[in-house]
């Protein structure tokens, strides 16, 4: 049994055994309709158990389809409807009985401190479907979809994330260490990672920078990522936030100092931090990095049952 938690705490070798696994998978499903189930059925008869204490689309989405197609089921509980958000019942307890009624927990949450309680009392495995400091499973899928693309390893490219430092670009910056690949990061100097990701970075001898300028961070890049600037919860001023990320937009201006076939991404939903132009134009590829959710989440899946092939 193997937990999805943090890309900091899984090998490498396994990392890119889920992409190169999901990337199998993905040429195998071509001919089959959308709930048709892979050959063999790895995971039939198993379920795995979702709750969504935060909005979820894609994440929701595509774990649904994963499991089915794996052969197995999916449940999603309401977290207004569980003792535990009543107060009323221990995680412990919760978890025991999500262990005993389930296969696999997938939790979407506000609370990083919940997920390792979660972990501890478990005798399944959890994936982190998104957390304060965490999006694991969304960037594990955007190197599959960057590599799918330009048709090389990540380590051989230059990757630029311009905006917010949220959870999403602190997976982004595990990434680059574990597959070791160029990082730029463009972002407002009052923005930027905090002290214990900046520690993260600088104990692990990387290829990261940081820049408090768009175009520096933009300049040279394959693949430009970025993710609204004001994120689901976001206790702050929205207005004087927007002000400050004003000279970071994506637009065809700072595009045009990327490469000439420099693609964008976006894990959606998208916000003010992107031109349209930009959004709905032949670079932009975030139709195809949100359906490539379904044949990452698989893979991962299959990780955390040990049955990778």
């Amino acid at each position: 049994m193997k937990h999805f938690i943090n890309l900091k705490d899984i090998p490498s070798k396994d990392l890119r055994k889920i992409i190169t696994d999901a990337k199998k998978r993905k040429i195998l499903r071509k001919k089959l309709n959308i709930l048709e189930v892979d050959k063999g059925a790895p995971l039939k008869g198993k379920l795995l158990i979702q709750m969504f204490e935060k909005s979820s689309l894609r994440t929701r989405l595509s774990f649904y389809l994963a499991i089915k197609q794996l052969g197995g089921s999916t449940l999603t509980l309401r977290p207004d409807e569980l003792h535990l958000s009543k107060g009323a019942e221990s995680i412990e307890d919760t978890a025991k009985i999500l262990s005993n009624f389930g296969n696999a927990f997938m939790l979407r949450t506000d609370s990083d401190k919940k997920l390792e309680e979660f972990k501890k009392y478990l005798s399944i495995p959890i994936i982190n479907g998104l957390s304060p400091s965490s999006h694991a499973t969304q960037v594990l899928s955007d190197i599959f979809t960057v590599e799918e693309i330009k048709k090389k390893p990540i380590s051989k490219l230059d990757i630029s994330w311009i905006g917010d430092a949220n959870n999403v670009l602190n997976s982004l910056i595990a990434a680059s260490i574990k597959f070791s690949f160029r990082l730029n990061i463009g972002c407002p100097k009052n923005y930027q990672p905090d002290k214990k990701i900046l520690h993260y970075i600088n104990k692990n001898h990387n290829k990261i920078s940081i820049y408090g300028n768009a175009i520096k961070a933009a300049a040279g890049a394959d693949v430009i990522f970025s993710d609204k600037v004001i994120s689901m919860n976001d206790k702050v001023n929205k207005i004087k936030k927007l002000n400050h990320f004003k000279k970071f937009k994506i637009d065809k201006k700072l595009m045009k100092h990327a490469k000439k076939d420099c693609i964008f991404l976006h894990c959606l939903p998208r916000g003010k931090e992107v031109d349209e132009k930009v959004f709905s134009s032949k670079q932009s590829k975030v139709w195809k990095q949100a359906i490539n959710r379904v044949h990452v989440q698989k893979s991962i899946l299959l990780y955390c049952f040990g049955k990778l092939r």
